[in-house]
């Protein structure tokens, strides 16, 4: 299966409460910080609400 890195490029600190909680569900607490996740469609529609926030990888 392929796999995804996301690295957060912005600070969640102006969001809303369930874009911080989307932000640390995905794994990422420092700006700058990455993270490789599994391809799915779970992950990808996290990743979705806060694109904004994030820089992604797609890795195969």
């Amino acid at each position: 299966m392929s796999t995804i890195t996301v690295r957060l490029k912005k600070s969640p600190i102006h969001c809303v409460e369930k874009m911080k909680a989307t932000v640390r569900g995905l794994g990422l607490r420092k700006v700058g910080s990455t993270r490789t996740l599994e391809n799915t469609p779970c992950v990808r529609g996290m990743i979705k609400k806060v694109i904004h926030l994030v820089e992604v990888v797609e890795e195969k």
